[in-house]
């Protein structure tokens, strides 16, 4: 079963690799709406979400995003196949940055500091591992959890690593994490919009309690890294721009604040950056689910040298 999910991997991947940008992208929309109709469990989950975070807007309205949103899915997925393997020159003509100014201003013969990027679900969120094109002299990093399936993994790391990114594995990968981060010069971006699951922290997104990972928050003070939310946002068919919002204050009085005041700031951030494109963003991910056993806030964190 995982030759077979492998071999129609690749040749999907090979037919989209293939065809011009904008036509993956439409190709994507369509199959993004075909499983609308299709899958009633997630359709529901976005439905509900939307419901409860935009209380004010009218069913047909939420109806409207919850269409929009499968369809951008479907479109950011099948790019995401198809960017990993356009060269720089092309992805600069349909990605743009925004905010570089706000961490990025070199100085001959001096070391470049490494900076943490809250990241998530937004737009094609996989073209934050080329940021590092628009800031030379800094190595893009990331985290990921591998997949059960052994083929598939691979798969989707050698599409990832075409990029030069660097990726660590979070159960398997920390020392080299470690090592990469005390050398320098790298821009760590975090996945923080998925749940923390019994281990998260307690905190609010659109006004309701959320299990929210820590770890932004817990590896800039860890490693003494400025933190900034940074949001993709799609602006029209196949483009993008990334937008790096201001940084997150990490310490007060010169003393390290508490994760869950830092996570909780990176809440309210992608909150904003949803509000601003509701479509934007994976409602199709049961952020406010139950747990078992609710984690506490940590009133003070523990930061490793």
């Amino acid at each position: 079963m995982d030759t077979m999910l492998y071999i129609l991997a690749r040749a999907v991947v090979s037919l989209l690799q293939a065809l011009p940008l904008r036509a993956v992208a439409r190709i994507g929309r369509f199959g993004g709406g075909a499983f609308y109709l299709l899958d009633a469990r997630h359709r529901k989950v976005a439905t509900r979400n939307l419901t409860l975070s935009f209380p004010e807007k009218p069913i047909a309205t939420i109806h409207a995003l919850a269409k929009e949103n499968f369809c951008r899915i479907g479109e950011n997925f099948c790019c995401a196949v198809k960017t990993a393997s356009m060269p720089d020159e092309e992805i600069a003509q349909v990605m743009e940055i925004s905010g570089m100014e706000k961490f990025y201003s070199p100085k001959p013969g001096q070391k470049l500091e490494s900076h943490i990027f809250a990241i998530g679900h937004f737009g094609n969120f996989e073209l934050y591992a080329r940021g590092s094109m628009f800031a030379p002299g800094y190595r893009f990093a990331t985290t990921y959890r591998g997949l059960r399936q052994p083929s598939l993994n691979r798969l989707l790391q050698s599409l990832r690593e075409q990029s030069g990114c660097l990726f660590f594995e979070r159960r398997t990968d920390a020392d080299a994490l470690k090592t990469a981060m005390n050398e320098g010069s790298i821009l760590l971006g975090l996945l923080s919009d998925q749940s923390g699951g019994d281990k998260g922290l307690r905190l609010k997104l659109f006004g309701r309690d959320c299990s929210t990972g820590a770890a932004a928050a817990v590896l800039a003070l860890r490693y003494d890294c400025p933190l900034f939310p940074s949001i993709c946002y799609r602006t029209s068919l196949a483009r993008w721009r990334i937008e790096v919002g201001d940084a997150i204050p990490t310490h007060f009085n010169n003393q390290p604040r508490p994760t869950a005041d830092i996570m909780q700031d990176v809440n309210a951030a992608f909150e904003v950056a949803i509000r601003k494109d509701p479509a934007n963003w994976f409602w199709v991910h049961n952020r406010w689910k139950s747990l078992g056993r609710a984690s506490r806030p940590v009133a003070r964190p523990v930061v490793e040298g």
